[in-house]
């Protein structure tokens, strides 16, 4: 993720947070369904949608307590 997008995804609210969460993850269910129809360009992308929906998670987890 550029730092740029990083910076901007720790300055969203959880409303926020939780919309994007719903986003990547669409994202990346529809990237896996199309990796097990025919493989993708980019196999990378699938490993790199994991981690951005895990720091989403983290971020909404560390808002939840209070950081």
């Amino acid at each position: 993720m550029k730092q740029k997008n990083w910076q901007e995804i720790k300055s969203m609210s959880s409303a926020e947070l939780n919309a994007k969460l719903v986003e990547l993850e669409d994202k990346y269910y529809k990237l896996k369904f199309r990796n097990s129809a025919a493989p993708v360009k980019n196999p990378l992308e699938i490993r790199e949608m994991r981690k951005n929906i895990a720091r989403v998670k983290t971020l909404l987890a560390e808002q939840k307590k209070g950081k």
